[in-house]
């Protein structure tokens, strides 16, 4: 994958640069000391990740970041920057990942693999013929008491609500989210169904449907050992699009 290094400090640049340059896979295409010349540089070499500092002259890396989301074939961003607060912010500019300054080199891996994942469960979702929207998010920002996570999408199994609250279930845990299952089945309609009233899953993290002796139907989700209830009214639509997975 193609990489773009941006930072107006050109030992935190090169630092980066010698990191990517260290992993299988990876390469940097370019680098850039601004937020202009990372959207030229963008669309001059076409990568496919962007590492970008927030906090530079100009215009600055949110801004930036911004900009590149509205390009016909986005790259997947990642803001590096030893501020924090940030955090949010960069994840309203839909940021593919978060890393703060100094960047570790464990913390990055994980991150481009991530990136590399969710890009490969894009391409399966859509045949590989199109690209998908810019405003989409590939990841689920929550606030927990280690800051703010990035879950991406491609390991969440499903999303619960109970009270004010929803539960994001994934492959590593779960945390608790601000969206509601509106506002989740909004922006990932083609990704999501709705199984019960308080209850969203991943269609393509379903292994299959259940019936108990009484006749109520559960799913069954990947590397998940609790089976989901599944409304009456939902039961038909789950059983035709079971049948196609």
């Amino acid at each position: 994958m193609k990489v773009l290094v941006v930072d107006d400090e050109k030992l935190a640049r090169e630092r980066l640069v010698r990191m990517v340059s260290t992993l299988d896979a990876y390469e940097v295409v370019a680098e850039a000391k601004s937020g202009d010349e990372a959207i030229r540089k963008t669309i001059e070499f076409e990568p496919d990740i962007v590492l970008l500092d927030i906090r530079m002259p100009g215009i600055d890396g949110l801004e930036a970041g911004n900009q590149l989301s509205e390009l016909p074939s986005p790259p997947a961003v990642v803001f590096c920057t030893a501020f924090g607060e940030h955090a949010i912010e960069a994840f309203d500019v839909n940021a593919a990942g978060y890393l703060l300054k100094p960047v570790r080199r464990d913390a990055l891996v994980d991150t481009l693999s991530k990136i590399g994942r969710v890009n490969k469960v894009q391409v399966r979702s859509i045949g590989g013929d199109e690209v998908e929207s810019p405003r989409t998010r590939t990841h689920i920002s929550a606030k927990t008491r280690r800051g703010i996570e990035l879950i991406p999408l491609a390991e969440v199994r499903f999303f619960q609500a109970d009270h004010k609250y929803v539960t994001v279930r994934h492959e590593s845990g779960e945390v608790l989210i601000d969206d509601t299952l509106r506002d989740l089945e909004d922006e990932f309609g083609d990704k999501l169904v709705r199984i019960h009233r308080n209850a969203l899953v991943v269609m393509a993290q379903i292994e299959g449907l259940e019936r108990d002796s009484a006749g109520h139907y559960r799913v069954r989700m990947r590397g998940v050992d609790d089976r989901l209830d599944v409304s009456r009214r939902h039961v038909s639509g789950l059983r035709r699009l079971v049948q196609t997975l």
